[in-house]
């Protein structure tokens, strides 16, 4: 069971809003290039997510380029899962990959700061603050067996193979 903060962005954010081409000379120093994920839709967002916080986003989350750095700069700003109605094919499996839970559901009455409380394995969003229930398609268990593990880099060398 994850529990946190709402942060909601709009339809069709991009991997340059989530981590602007102007600092793709920090891809080498990602805690630095982690302090300006998402700037450019909230510039304050580094310094207000909180470990345990969701990013909730509308249609076409992750659209744009394959930068694995998206994800990655996400989840090192303490987010425990990106919720979205839905998600660019190859951010959500990078979301995977790196570790970060990636959920679609319907986000529209979702607002800003809500206290959210998410069930991977039900299924089951939980809006704490507006008090309603959202359920999704659970994620499969080798997606949660790859999340619980820490990415897909960490199932393999724990399991020293891609086990499903």
């Amino acid at each position: 069971m994850l529990k946190g903060k709402a942060h909601v962005f709009r339809d069709n954010v991009s991997t340059d809003l989530i981590v602007p081409g102007r600092y793709s000379h920090l891809r080498s120093n990602l805690a630095e290039l982690a302090k300006h994920a998402l700037e450019d839709a909230d510039p304050e967002f580094s310094k207000k997510a909180c470990k345990g916080d969701f990013v909730v986003g509308g249609l076409n989350f992750g659209l744009g380029s394959s930068r694995e750095h998206a994800p990655i700069v996400i989840k090192m700003n303490g987010i425990s899962a990106v919720i979205a109605k839905s998600f660019a094919r190859i951010f959500y499996r990078n979301c995977i990959n790196v570790g970060l839970p990636a959920v679609i559901c319907d986000t529209s009455k979702i607002k800003n700061g809500d206290v959210l409380e998410l069930d991977l394995k039900a299924g089951r969003l939980k809006d704490l603050t507006q008090n309603f229930e959202l359920n999704f398609s659970p994620l499969p268990k080798v997606m949660r067996t790859i999340l619980e593990d820490g990415g897909l880099v960490e199932h393999i060398k724990k399991h020293k193979d891609f086990k499903l």
